[in-house]
């Protein structure tokens, strides 16, 4: 992102002490304003779907299909679950009845937090900067909104948008450089597969790639590039210096931020692939003996976002289930969980703490404030 673009550093406490004047006027602990800011974001992305579409294709050249599928289905779940539902999830609630306290009329009060700070990653720009809006202003909070800097284009739209859509009192938006730590991914990364079945899994995989991409990925408009150079060049690195054998792929055009689909076999599980998040079109095919050394291999490493697990044997599935710990754990399918209503979506240490979508998103922007009044006193 160009610094014309960036947020001047010294107006920062300006936009805080805003943010914190507009919550503490209690404007936002309005149900019905609640509902119609949540109304609003949903029309903010239906209005300029197509913008935000070529938004994404210039910061990632990712398909019109997938920024649909990735981005907007899961923030249309919960704009509607949200309005839906704030105020129902606001109303005081009781407690387990008990007789000492029952005349005291104990209850639980879903209250806002007060001003929340929304750091948007670059894998999945709008859906991972809007559901999180949603959820907080669904929680009566005021919101400075900071979009990723590595996808300026998607920063740039946000930017005009939301002070034409919602409150620019409440919600504010920022932008500039950040520290973005490891932001986790639910696409899946690495395969353990039985020694002896690794040829078979690799062939398929083959006949998946030609059917994809027979004209070649790199002059296909369904294939997406990375958010900038540095990410290219870092996945180079991790294609030069593995022990694993390339399968296909490995072709990498920096300037271009293209990595091309590359499939790794016989990878071990201390090689240069596994050693964090590769965040790229990269399968590392990584062969066991047993379950028992899949499950080594994967709480050796952080505890992921997802695990996919296929079998049609539900004892097995319960055993990788059992020992193990992530997010998501998931048998005979990948990545849809993101889109069911009602599940929340969140990690497990290093893959993140919290939720970001769901009932469960509502109450990460609240807190469960107490109260009782004992007659008896006066």
């Amino acid at each position: 992102m160009s610094t014309s673009h960036n947020t001047p550093i010294g107006d920062i406490p300006k936009i805080h002490e805003r943010a914190r004047q507009a919550y503490r006027s209690g404007k936002a602990k309005s149900i019905a304003f609640r509902k119609e800011q949540i109304a609003q974001v949903g029309y903010m992305l239906r209005d300029n779907e197509q913008r935000f579409i070529e938004a994404a294709k210039v910061d990632l050249g990712r398909p019109a299909h997938e920024t649909l599928l990735i981005d907007f289905a899961a923030v249309y779940i919960d704009v509607r679950l949200m309005y839906d539902n704030v105020e129902k999830w606001t109303k005081p609630r009781r407690v387990a009845f008990n007789l000492n306290f029952a005349a005291m009329n104990p209850r639980v009060h879903a209250e806002p937090k007060g001003v929340v700070l929304v750091i948007a990653p670059y894998n999945v720009p709008i859906f991972l900067s809007m559901s999180p809006l949603v959820g907080a202003i669904a929680g009566g909070n005021s919101v400075v909104l900071k979009p990723s800097e590595h996808t300026p284009a998607t920063a740039k739209l946000i930017s005009e948008l939301v002070p034409k859509y919602l409150d620019p009192e409440i919600v504010q938006v920022v932008n500039g450089g950040a520290p973005e730590t490891t932001a986790a991914c639910v696409s899946p990364e690495y395969v353990l597969v039985p020694e002896d079945f690794q040829e078979t899994f690799v062939a398929a995989v083959q006949d998946v790639y030609k059917s994809f991409y027979p004209d070649g990925p790199k002059n296909s408009d369904s294939f997406a590039r990375m958010a900038s150079e540095a990410r290219a060049a870092r996945l180079k690195r991790l294609i030069d210096e593995t022990r694993g054998t390339i399968v296909f792929g490995g072709d990498v055009d920096i300037p271009q931020r293209y990595v091309g689909p590359t499939l790794v076999k016989d990878v071990r599980p201390d090689d240069v692939l596994m050693e964090s998040e590769i965040f790229g079109p990269i399968l590392v095919v990584v062969p066991v003996k047993d379950v028992d050394e899949a499950l080594e291999v994967i709480r050796a490493k952080d505890k992921p976002l997802a695990i996919y697990t296929f079998s049609p044997d539900a004892a097995f599935l319960k055993k990788v289930f059992e020992n193990t710990e992530s997010g998501a754990a998931l048998a005979n399918e990948v990545f849809i969980h993101l889109g069911v209503p009602g599940l929340p979506a969140g990690g497990i240490g290093a893959s993140g703490y919290g939720y970001y979508t769901g009932k469960e998103m509502f109450e990460q922007f609240t807190h469960f404030r107490v109260s009782l009044n004992n007659p008896s006193w006066y």
